[in-house]
Parts: C-alpha cells; structure tokens; sequence
C-alpha cells in the first residue's frame, strides 16, 4: 500500500470520526427538530441538556463520539445531575447551593434520549443504550391553582376604563376560559376568532392546530376589544389579536409581566403567579364543573392522557374532601 492511499485512508478514518462527534451531531439534531415544527422552547432544551452531557464526557475524558457512548457513561450522567449543584457550570448566573430538581433531571434525561432516538432513526448508531437505561420518575408536583376568591381579586385589579386595561382583562379571561398556554394567546391573529361559533383556532406546541371553544362572556369581552380599544396594528400584514399601545403584537414576557402586575395588586401569595397557574386553574375548574377528560385533554392540546390525570387526582381529591364535609350518614343523627 502506497503512502497516498494510506493517507486518503486516514483521511476518510479521520473525517467519519469527526462526523460522528457529539457536538457536530447536536447542530444537525438542532436543524432537523426545526423542520419538524418543533417550537424554540423545546429546541433550547434539547441544547442545554446535550451540552451539559458533552461537558460531562470531557471533564471524565470519555469519548463524545456517539458510537462509544454507552449505557454505563449514560448512567454514570445520571449519577452526575443528582449530584450538580443549580448553575455549577451556567455561563452566566452564579452557582448555588440547591441542587436539580427531580423533574429537571427527568427533563434533560428525556431530551437526551429523544437525540438517541434521532440517532437510530439517521441509521448513525444501530440501537439506543436508553434501551438498558432507566431514567428516574419525575416527583408528583402540586399543582397549586388561583380560587375563586383570588381570581375576583385579580379581575377587581384591572382597570378598564382605559384601552390598555381592557385588553389586560380580556387576556385573563381568555387565559382562565381555555387554558391556553402563554405562547398561544399571543400568537392568537384577528382570523382566528370565530366569534359567532364561539371558537378560537390555536397553534400549539410543534405547531399543531386544534380548535378551542370560549364562553359567550369572553366572546363579548373580545368583541368590545376588537371594536372599540384594539389598536391599529404597526405592522397590517400581521393582524395579531393582543397588541401593545404601539399596535405591537404582546410577547410571551410582556403577558407574565401582566400577570404579575395584577396578582402583585391584588395581594396574591402562596401560588406561583404566571400565566400558566391560569392553564392549572382552568383545568381543575372545568372537572370541577363536570367536564369529561377526554374533551379537556383536546382543549389542552395534550397528545396523551397522562399529564391530564394529574388534574383528575385533584379533582377526585376534591370529591372526597366535600364528601367528607357532605357525607350524608354522618351528618345524620343515628342512634
């Protein structure tokens, strides 16, 4: 074998190596989840929990090529994120004392092998090693959500005898009446309004598209919106329904801003004060009332039943709370 070919050899050794190298792998994961639809949030996500494992694999001096990556160095991960303190190696925000929470170590985990996953599907690795992984469960959160109380003290705080105000409270009413996520209201257009059906058009995560029933006293509250306090959008070829005084479309930052500012008004404590608290509260109030899962789980835009049935324990706690209270026998003198 002549010098050339050896080097052409080494050559091809040398740039397949390289192909397979976590972190060129990661761009092309990035590129392919954007043309699936997947939203910025998601995509941020799948970053940070595969850099924080490319730098887990150099500090060990484990290969990062994904074809020697196995379950041992995966589970060897794992040990490390329960260990990590929050922001150890954050560019930015200093680290602390508190460690990862259980659902965030379940978060990046997941992220992580939905990259493997990608991986098998490319045909750049034969099989996964999550396969012989076990991720650790998540901790059952307590969702905590606003009362009936609370939610008239935040409604109380709005003033809207001004444009501004009105479309505030018309926000919190399509919040607390859908349960829509943040980025969906404000990604909300003029077209997507049906006011005589009563149904709001919704792009959701991925960008899928499903249909959204209002009450009639939030079709009445958008209707006055749209007629009499919305201003003229800056921009016309971009007729989105929630727009600042300016006629700029209200970001996902300026609604929590929102949020706040009202629950601070209105004295709120003891729950998280954000948009999503009203997706929760939405939620728990329509089973409440006596709504099926199966509809909520179509209004909510989740894809499978499970992330609903944490909202059906509640509401069965619920039940059995009153029933105590209630309970016909023993509110009965027997003797």
């Amino acid at each position: 074998m002549t010098a050339n070919i050896q080097q052409e050899i080494n050559q091809i050794v040398e740039i397949k190596g390289r192909a397979n190298q976590l972190v060129n792998l990661i761009q092309g994961y990035r590129l392919c989840a954007r043309t699936e639809g997947k939203s910025e949030n998601t995509i941020r996500i799948y970053t940070t929990a595969l850099t924080t494992l490319k730098g887990f694999l150099e500090a060990r001096r484990y290969p990062a090529d994904v074809t020697e990556i196995g379950a041992q160095e995966l589970r060897e991960f794992i040990l490390h994120l329960q260990q990590v303190k929050t922001f150890e190696h954050h560019p930015f925000n200093k680290p602390t004392d508190k460690g990862l929470s259980g659902y965030a170590v379940n978060c990046y985990l997941r992220a992580i092998r939905a990259f493997w996953s990608w991986l098998v599907r490319e045909e750049i690795i034969m099989s996964s090693p999550f396969s012989r992984v076990k991720i650790p469960k998540p901790p059952k959160k307590v969702i905590a959500t606003f009362t009936g109380n609370q939610l008239n003290a935040v409604l109380r705080a709005v003033d809207t005898t001004n444009p501004e105000g009105f479309r505030d409270w018309t926000m919190i009413l399509v919040l607390l009446d859908t349960g829509l996520r943040a980025s969906e209201l404000t990604g909300l257009t003029v077209g997507n309004v049906n006011l005589e059906e009563g149904l709001l058009k919704v792009f959701g995560k991925g960008n899928k598209e499903r249909v959204v029933p209002i009450g009639a006293r939030v079709q009445r509250a958008i209707w006055k919106y749209l007629n009499r306090h919305r201003p003229e959008p800056a921009n016309p070829l971009r007729p989105t329904l929630f727009l600042t005084a300016s006629g700029r479309p209200i970001t996902t930052d300026r609604l929590r801003a929102i949020i706040e500012k009202y629950t601070g008004r209105a004295g709120i404590e003891g729950v998280r004060c954000s948009p999503h608290t009203f997706r929760h509260t939405f939620a728990i109030s329509y089973l409440r009332n006596g709504g099926d899962v199966f509809s909520l789980q179509r209004i909510l835009g989740h894809s499978s039943l499970e992330i609903v049935r944490i909202y059906v324990n509640l509401a069965v706690a619920d039940v059995k709370a009153c029933h105590r209270r209630f309970s016909p026998a023993d509110n009965m003198e027997i003797k």
